[in-house]
């Protein structure tokens, strides 16, 4: 139950419901119609998530992310998800085809057969017609059999959760620094040699199996990444 209520005060503070502070815990309570221990245990969830700042005896105030002008990608969000105030996201897509692990550099160095078929997706993905990123991604077919054309024209992740129930539990991030080879320059019309921050992730359903990983190199002018972290005394 906590986790649901979460995930909706997350959803209220990314529309911008709440601009500067959440409601007491009372109020909260009210609305949600549940004990003061899952409203806390479901505010703690968002404010692991960096979205709040706690001040005693006064309460947890929005976290502010965006500076101005800028894209903040808040990497503690949650596995799968993004703060993205900016507008949304829309695709160009370059490839959806099969493939077997065995063919992808991207998972030589995980724990997947080399028999396993895969979904590759291939996608530029656009904000406010600039380009943001380009997204390579791969998707088990064991554990998602089928991926509608129409989803990968927005979200793919939405999809899952409509369509199989499957929501990423837990994920891991690795960043980097690209450099553009021939290939994925002309995709991004950028020069050869080009330098972009790349986020490798790989993400797990809730029984810690791997139902996709992914490799994105943004581009999107001005980004900044933010990541909250507190100490373990503090969770």
């Amino acid at each position: 139950m906590y986790h649901e209520i979460a995930e909706e005060l997350i959803k209220a503070i990314q529309a911008g419901k709440y601009t500067t502070k959440l409601p007491t815990e009372q109020e909260l309570m009210s609305d949600y119609q549940v004990s003061r221990n899952t409203i806390r245990r479901a505010i703690d969830v968002v404010y692991q998530h960096g979205l709040l700042r706690r001040v005693q005896g006064s309460g947890y105030y929005i976290n502010e992310l965006q500076l101005e002008g800028k894209m903040t990608v808040n990497l503690s969000i949650g596995a799968g998800k993004s703060l993205v105030k900016h507008g949304p996201l829309t695709s160009k897509v370059v490839t959806f085809d099969k493939v077997n692990a065995a063919e992808i550099p991207l998972a030589k160095n995980m724990k997947i057969s080399a028999a396993e078929e895969l979904w590759r997706i291939i996608r530029l993905r656009y904000m406010n017609e600039k380009l943001y990123a380009l997204e390579e991604a791969y998707y088990m077919r064991d554990v998602v059999p089928f991926v509608s054309t129409e989803a990968l024209d927005s979200s793919i992740f939405d999809f899952l959760k409509d369509t199989y129930d499957i929501v990423p539990y837990s994920s891991d991030d690795f960043m980097s620094v690209a450099t553009l080879g021939p290939d994925r320059a002309d995709l991004m019309e950028m020069k050869v040699g080009t330098s972009l921050i790349s986020l490798a992730q790989i993400n797990y359903m809730r029984n810690n199996v791997i139902f996709n990983f992914s490799r994105s190199v943004y581009a999107y002018p001005g980004m900044n990444f933010y990541f909250h972290s507190a100490h373990l005394s503090s969770n």
